[in-house]
């Protein structure tokens, strides 16, 4: 009895007959039997007893082998395109983040000179600062706010520290916003 291996084409055969005119293998529900003891009577039992063939099932490494070594010629290959690589992403040049920043600066009061605080605004000089166009736009009552537009490397200037430094002209300068911040 039994379906014999089926692992070769005669057994799968012989399970596939045996199928054709059932819908399941039947069997006694909690009871064991041997893997031979199921099936058509006049098979004869090819499994063996019960202990499975592990021959087969070593000839395919599925995951690969974490125990076999690399061989000389492939860990030369290896090493040299990683200097390869590092080699060619050194002479790339590096990208600088650079910011458009529109800066509102407000004066105490109407009698301010705004020229003068222009001037003072421009006088800030720093490494990865470069100041662009600016206009006076009314705020109120006679009283103007000086626009102004500059480009910073992200790295080397911040806001805060043009802040500091403007709002240090106390003069001339009441406060100072940061109207439009844009990545570039």
């Amino acid at each position: 009895m039994g379906f014999g291996d089926l692992k070769r084409p005669s057994g799968l055969q012989v399970l596939n007959n045996y199928l054709a005119d059932k819908s399941y293998i039947e069997g006694l529900p909690g009871v064991k039997k041997a893997l031979g003891k199921y099936g058509p009577a006049n098979v004869e039992d090819t499994t063996g007893s019960g202990a499975a063939d592990s021959k087969d099932d070593d000839d395919i490494d599925l995951f690969g082998s974490d125990d076999e070594e690399e061989s000389e010629e492939a860990k030369r290959l290896r090493e040299e395109r990683l200097a390869q690589y590092e080699s060619k992403k050194a002479k790339k040049p590096a990208l600088v983040a650079k910011s458009s920043i529109l800066l509102d600066v407000k004066p105490w009061d109407d009698e301010t000179d705004m020229a003068k605080l222009e001037e003072c605004v421009r006088s800030i000089q720093a490494d990865g600062l470069v100041w662009g166009s600016s206009k006076l736009v009314p705020v109120g009552y006679g009283i103007k706010k000086l626009q102004i537009q500059c480009v910073v490397e992200d790295d080397k200037v911040g806001t805060d520290m043009l802040e500091e430094r403007i709002t240090a002209f106390e003069d001339y300068v009441q406060s100072m916003d940061v109207a439009a911040f844009n990545k570039i």
